[in-house]
């Protein structure tokens, strides 16, 4: 296990005073000098936090759909209904639903290895950050955001490779290994009861740290306190605690505004710094940008790719179709794959093959520079966390007009939901689908909710799908399997049924 987790990017080591993000050095294993090192004062520690910031989009191997959070966004979403691929080239196998059916297969351990490397670094600033040379206000930072890292990356890993969150049940069903020590080793699988358990402590401490801190730096990839509540919030919508999630979801996006007509139609490019519905986004620098890796490598419309040109995304064509005519989100999708109303400055080539239903909702910035912003929460996403969690305990008119503040921003026809019940929450969902589509979500709503995966009748190809058109719930395909390497190096680990 030690090989497979506990790296330490240890950007400190390549001080200058333009050093602390672009130029930290490979990664080392992680032992007691090291850490201490990291940690002795506030400036190294923040070179580390850097270093955990820059991970969310670095590649990891050689594999080129491994370029960090985006990849595992595009796999997840694969799995789900709402993307549609177009060639067997390109994450056809989470699209075919036999990734993480190996335990020696790349996706099996990619996720794995990327998140309890993100783990590993947290704990290293968590223990040893309150001693450190420095200010407290530093020390606090530091630590507040470390610890958000801790609970998301547990979060994203419990939901992939442990038995869904039964809401009113026990929990008792294995769930991933909760780690606090860079240096533990071969831990057994804590329940999921206990998982969620350790996650929400970690945000509850986080938010208390972070609270009314105004550090400096890119306010963007930093994780504020609106961040930490923005994961509680999907933390107690998973657990199904209705009126917390609504009321943490609600304080999670104070101060942030959600975009215009104009912005939104403009599509998602690398706008999110200056974008006030943007909560928490991986802004990559022109000299750090993996390719034709990265997620603009595979999810933009107009970058030169193979990935692109031969293969470009394209929405649910049964989802598109129920999106109001006068939704500027309808744009953002072309049910011709011709293109002709790219924002201004934007083109495709004669070689991107036009497919129907392809998005331009993540524009590169030109065919030769594939950087896009990786979206990992937006305002939007609170408004929606809040209207279905107030649907789900019965707060129907509250619900309701939560759900209208968002929309009214993307259709100015729209008016305020006269529906009820399951039929507002049915609502809710096809706006959530429609929002945060292509932004990692799907495949994991799928599964919190105990729904079956349902692509028929929709433009999915069943050959290119391998035929694996419905999934049913319960099934054991929506666990992946422990990589071969963790169980083979620790001898408490169990593995999911095959």
């Amino acid at each position: 296990m030690k090989k497979f987790i506990y790296i330490l990017i240890l950007g400190f080591f390549v001080f200058t005073s333009q050093s602390c993000e672009n130029d930290f050095l490979d990664t080392v294993p992680t032992d007691e000098v090291a850490a201490s090192e990291a940690v002795k004062t506030t400036t190294n520690a923040y070179a580390v936090l850097n270093g955990v910031h820059r991970s969310l989009y670095q590649r990891w191997n050689d594999i080129q759909g491994n370029a960090g959070i985006g990849g595992h966004y595009i796999h997840l979403d694969c799995m789900g209904e709402d993307q549609v691929v177009h060639r067997e080239q390109w994450f056809n196998r989470v699209y075919k639903w036999t990734a993480g059916r190996s335990d020696t297969d790349f996706y099996s351990e990619f996720p794995w290895r990327t998140y309890y490397r993100i783990i590993a670094n947290a704990n290293v600033l968590i223990n040893g950050v309150d001693n450190a040379q420095g200010s407290n206000e530093d020390k606090k930072a530091i630590k507040g955001q470390a610890l958000v890292y801790r609970a998301w990356a547990h979060y994203q890993l419990v939901q992939v490779y442990g038995e869904r969150y039964k809401i009113g049940g026990g929990n008792s069903q294995l769930g991933v290994p909760y780690k606090k020590s860079e240096l533990e080793e071969k831990l057994p699988r804590n329940t999921v009861e206990e998982v969620y358990t350790e996650i929400n402590n970690d945000l509850d401490d986080a938010i208390a740290l972070l609270n009314g801190l105004n550090y400096g730096g890119d306010k963007k990839s930093n994780l504020g306190e609106g961040v930490a509540r923005g994961i509680k919030a999907r933390v107690l919508l998973t657990q199904g605690r209705w009126a917390e999630a609504a009321n943490m979801a609600s304080l999670a996006r104070q101060g942030y505004t959600l975009m215009d007509f104009d912005t939104y139609k403009n599509g998602f490019q690398i706008n999110a710094a200056s974008n006030p519905e943007f909560m928490w986004a991986s802004i990559i620098a022109e000299d750090q940008n993996d390719r034709f890796g990265s997620f603009g490598g595979y999810m933009s419309r107009n970058f030169s790719s193979s990935a692109i040109r031969g293969n470009p995304r394209s929405i649910n064509s049964l989802l598109y179709d129920q999106i109001s005519s006068t939704d500027v989100r309808k744009t953002l999708w072309d049910p011709t794959g011709q293109h002709n109303d790219l924002p201004s400055g934007y083109s495709i080539s004669s070689s991107h093959a036009r497919y129907p239903y392809t998005s331009q909702k993540f524009l590169a910035v030109s065919a030769s520079d594939s950087r896009v912003d990786v979206p990992h929460m937006r305002a939007a996403e609170m408004y929606l966390i809040e209207a279905e969690a107030l649907a789900r305990d019965n707060q129907d008119g509250l619900a309701a007009q939560t759900l209208y503040d968002l929309i009214i921003t993307r259709d100015p026809n729209y008016t305020l939901s006269s529906n009820t019940g399951q039929a507002l929450i049915d609502e809710i969902m096809i706006h959530r689908r429609v929002e945060l589509w292509g932004e990692g979500f799907r495949f994991l709503d799928l599964k919190r909710l105990n729904l079956p995966l349902d692509r028929t009748g929709a433009n999915h190809s069943a050959a290119l799908a391998g035929n694996v058109l419905q999934v049913p719930v319960g099934d054991i395909r929506w666990e992946w399997l422990i990589p071969r390497e963790e169980i083979d190096a620790n001898p408490n680990m169990v593995q999911n049924p095959r």
